[in-house]
């Protein structure tokens, strides 16, 4: 058959598809619509070996050429960056060949449509290339657009795909149908995940015919406007299939469903050795420590690496702080509450050389710790009692779980790498489905709530579509990559990282390894869908008895209104009477007041009790390259994967199975995990001490907690963070020896108090030339305070303690009959954070935080001045004192200060007291003459202990 036969041939079997309603192409739906001649062209050069020239494309009218115009540009302004040896983001523009080859991200270019072409986008919004002076002009911009609207013809035959295959069709195909027809769901038989299962079809036969789309019972249904069934959009969380998509569909069906091999990614021309020998990209290894001049000081490795800093300026650490300074600054820090004064004046006599160790072991012994700690990781965490997202800010009753795991997990001293562990892949270490409930079990699925903090507004069906899914795991991702790696990878869902070397490949690939669990197209609901029944039968067993009692008391006030009723219809009729209150005044008032009960009682009523975690769900949908990070537009497939740069030139994720694992079931995140807790690993460890050293001292070695990259801070000791890094793993990654080992060094144990020589040579105090005066935290005040004034209830664990919210803004948590428990415990909802808590710096969980901030601003001095929580706990913390100290003024001084600064009043503090009570007592006396004068002489220490509230000594630790 000659050549132009063979043209006309398959130019009459094209015409013959029915016409679709043009579409104009926008971004965001990609790819583009095509006019009826280029979408000819497009199919003729896809069903031949080559294309042609355009001299022999009867469709083609005026074609312009590649190697007339655009050459000149790309050579011009793009082939430094993007040339066959550095191809940068996998992008080679210096061939016909490597153009129609892509990026990592996929395709880069629609014949027959510019504004749909992903290189087109990239340099008409000047991203592209990314040095201004080579920005492309209007007329270099338009001539670009012209070679594309044309068709995108070169003079040279060029091999390439098809124009479209499995890779365009399967996302969209995932996007408006799996949901009904997959793997869950095979409504009517049908399974549209394949191109097998689709030409198998379903009830109805075949779902399309290859080469024939008009007669395609898919592409029928789909124009019908049956498919997806309009009743089932909301509920099934999908929309319907746009023009441009069913065009797209439709070609497909056209070129017979032809399929091509995902392609290969190209490691070494994304990621060079040269990325790979950044500081942070590359294995800790320990270094030696370092001799010193003052070698006296050295108490361990910490002050070596730290004097040597210190020398090279000639300086030193500053003087030892005092035994008093010392206790309370190891209490605050390790348990965030203060020191008794008995306890203070025991540390003071002990004579034992090792009585400041034994107060560190003992403090780490402590049941406090666990939730002082705690704390500082849910922060990183992102942990929140809401899901956020929305102005509904819906409560997560089953999140406390995993406040409370962690808060056991450090009280355990469990190792670092088993903690990571379980938050990541807990469900994926045990066999949870075989009826068995350990703590083991029940704790490692409580764990998988690492991965359920992010805010998630899933719960709803107007509200789960995909690119509200999506949002949910890039936040996810986030919270993984600043937490545990110490990287901005979110950066790279849109693009490759504008600074790091992580592929935009790298983070789809990230994803793909969490997919298992986190499937876009096959979602669970944030709320009752998402979460695991698989609770202690102890547990479970105590409530169905609470709450069995519970109804047994509503029976019981029920029967009462019933027999209430009955009593009172008796004696209506009696007095012939018109209506039971006539015949009982108080009837309508006892029965209010027992529905008052039975609805006290309800209130007292608590779900039914779960786990909020993630687990791995089966085969899950194949992951793509989302172009510019839009649903609409996928790229390339990728395979689950860690970022290149850490990995070397394989990827080391092998999917692990387990004993007694359901086939298909999971192991991604286990071998994820793994991955991460090697000891060679050049981050984990690093951002994890790095991390505690920040909470110890004030900043990190590396100043930027969350990002170990290009475009964070460089360590300031970077030998001591690869010393404290290897010893970490060296010691089982104990968390509590990392504690022990930082807090035991004179570093640590030095003055806060600057000398002048120090501050010409160390002004920041990043050279730690003394140690750096530290503020409470808002938990940290508040606690105090409810500890000084006798108010702390310390019950652990459990569901979070609810807030009031008054109309004015003011939100504070609840008082029980115990007092009030430690903050960890309040309800911690997105919308409602306690004001004393938000005064002080909490932080809005966004998705999490790894570095608070630290403010001085109005509200904190008015709340401490004006709140009535602060008054009351003033008022507690008076009567306390008048109980140990009796009437005696002086003593009462003496035992305010024991109380709240941890030191002895000195005599000035004694006189200046015992001044301000004997005035503000003449005040209360003048002021109102009916009270007593030991009422006044109260009042007096109160108005003086909420002036102790308000001082900075009260606030800063040293």
């Amino acid at each position: 058959m000659s050549q132009t036969v063979l043209y006309k041939e398959r130019a009459h079997w094209i015409m013959e598809i029915p016409a679709v309603k043009p579409l104009v192409s926008t971004r965001e739906h990609c790819p583009p619509v095509f006019p009826r001649t280029v979408l000819l062209a497009i199919l003729l050069c896809a069903t031949l070996p080559s294309f042609s020239a355009a001299a022999e494309n009867p469709v083609a009218q005026t074609p312009v050429f590649y190697e007339s115009r655009i050459q000149n540009l790309f050579e011009e302004k793009c082939l430094s960056c993007h040339n066959a040896k550095t191809r940068k983001a996998g992008l080679d523009l210096s061939s016909p060949e490597s153009i129609l080859k892509g990026s990592e991200s996929g395709r880069i270019i629609q014949a027959g449509d510019a504004d749909a072409s992903l290189l087109f986008q990239m340099i008409e919004s000047s991203e592209m290339p990314p040095d201004e002076k080579k920005h492309f002009s209007k007329e270099e911009l338009q001539q670009l657009r012209d070679w594309l609207n044309a068709g995108a013809h070169f003079r040279e035959k060029v091999k390439s795909a098809p124009a479209v295959t499995q890779h365009d069709i399967i996302p969209l195909l995932h996007l408006r149908c799996v949901v009904c027809h997959g793997g869950r769901r095979k409504e009517a038989g049908l399974d549209l995940r394949t191109k097998a299962s689709i030409v198998k079809g379903g009830k109805s036969g075949p779902a399309v015919i290859p080469g024939n789309p008009s007669d395609s019972l898919l592409l029928k249904r789909i124009h019908a406007g049956e498919m997806p069934p309009p009743r089932k959009l909301v509920s099934a969380s999908v929309k319907p299939m746009p023009d441009n998509e069913r065009e797209l569909l439709a070609q497909w069906i056209a070129l017979k469903l032809p399929e091509v091999d995902a392609p290969r990614s190209e490691e070494e021309t994304l990621i060079t050795e040269a990325d790979r020998k950044f500081w942070s990209f590359q294995p800790p290894v320990q270094p030696k420590p370092p001799k010193v001049e003052g070698q006296d000081r050295v108490q361990n490795p910490i002050d070596a690496f730290v004097l040597q800093r210190l020398e090279q300026k000639g300086l030193s650490l500053s003087p030892a702080a005092s035994r008093r300074t010392l206790i309370r600054r190891l209490y605050f820090d390790l348990t965030g509450l203060p020191p008794q004064p008995d306890e203070i004046e025991q540390f003071l006599i002990d004579t034992d050389p090792r009585a400041y160790e034994k107060l560190v072991d003992r403090l780490l012994a402590s049941r406090r710790y666990g939730e002082r700690w705690a704390r500082h990781w849910l922060d990183a965490a992102g942990y929140a009692d809401s899901e956020g997202a929305q102005n509904e800010d819906k409560l997560r009753p089953h999140m406390y779980r995993y406040r409370d795991y962690v808060i056991r997990a450090l009280n355990e001293d469990k190792p670092y790498s088993r903690f990571l562990i379980e938050q990541i892949a807990g469900d994926e270490l045990v066999d949870y489905q075989s009826g068995k409930i350990t703590p083991e079990v029940y704790d490692c699925l409580v764990a998988t709530g690492f991965l359920r903090t992010a805010p998630d507004r899933t719960f709803a069906d107007i509200t789960n579509f995909v690119p509200d899914r999506l949002e949910v795991i890039a936040d996810e991702m986030d919270i993984l990559g600043s937490a545990v790696l110490g990287l901005t990878i979110k950066c790279a869902r849109c693009h490759s990282h504008k600074f790091d070397p992580i592929p935009q490949r790298d983070y789809y690939r990230l994803t793909a390894v969490f997919k298992e669990a986190y499937d876009e197209h096959d979602w669970l609901k944030s709320q009752g869908p998402r979460t695991l029944s698989y609770i202690p039968k102890e547990e479970r067993d105590k409530y169905h008895q609470r709450e069995q009692e519970l109804a047994a008391k509503v029976q019981q006030i029920e029967q009462e209104i019933a027999k209430l009723t009955k009593q009172t219809q008796k004696l209506q009729m009696e007095k012939q009477a018109k209506s039971l209150e006539e015949a009982d005044p108080q009837y309508k008032q006892k029965c209010d007041q027992l529905q008052q009960k039975i609805k006290a009682l309800e209130a007292r009523r608590q779900p039914q009790p779960r786990i909020r975690a993630l687990w791995s769900r089966g085969t899950p949908s194949p992951s793509y390259i989302l172009k510019r990070g839009n649903y609409l537009t996928p790229g390339r497939p990728v395979e689950p994967g860690v970022p290149a740069v850490l990995a070397g030139r394989q990827n080391p994720l092998e999917v692990i199975s387990k004993p007694g694992q359901v086939a298909h079931k999971g192991g991604r995140r286990l071998a994820f995990a793994r991955w991460l807790s090697q000891p060679d690993h050049p981050l984990t460890a690093r951002v994890m001490v790095n991390r505690i050293w920040m909470h110890h001292f004030g900043r990190g070695i590396v100043k930027t907690p969350e990002n170990f990259g290009r475009a964070g801070e460089r360590p300031t000791h970077p030998e001591l963070l690869d010393w404290l890094a290897t010893e970490f793993v060296r010691q089982d990654w104990s968390l509590k020896a990392l504690h022990r080992l930082m807090v035991t060094s004179e570093t640590y144990r030095q003055s806060s108090a600057v000398s002048d020589e120090a501050l010409r040579g160390d002004p920041d105090g990043s050279l730690l030339s003394r140690m750096p005066l530290k503020r409470m935290e808002g938990e940290v005040l508040r606690d105090t305070l409810l500890y000084l004034s006798g108010r702390l209830d310390e019950t652990p664990y459990g569901p979070a303690d609810p807030v009031d919210v008054r109309r004015d803004g003011l939100v504070t948590s609840q008082v029980s009959d115990q007092g009030w428990r430690r903050s960890i415990y309040v309800l911690q909802r997105r919308t409602q954070i306690p004001t004393l808590l938000e005064n002080f710096d909490y932080p809005q969980m966004g998705p999490n935080c790894i570095r608070r901030g630290e403010s001085l601003v109005a509200p904190q001095a008015l709340h401490l001045l004006n709140d009535q929580m602060i008054h009351r706990l003033a008022t507690d913390f008076a009567a306390r004192v008048s109980s140990q100290a009796g009437n005696d003024s002086t003593a009462q001084v003496e035992q305010i200060y024991l109380q709240a600064f941890g030191r002895e009043a000195s005599q000035e503090d004694i006189s200046i007291g015992i001044e301000t009570m004997n005035a503000l007592n003449q005040q209360w006396l003048k002021a109102n003459p009916k009270i007593t004068a030991e009422e006044a002489s109260q009042k007096s220490l109160t108005n003086y202990c909420h002036a102790i509230f308000n001082l900075a000594e009260f606030q800063y630790i040293d």
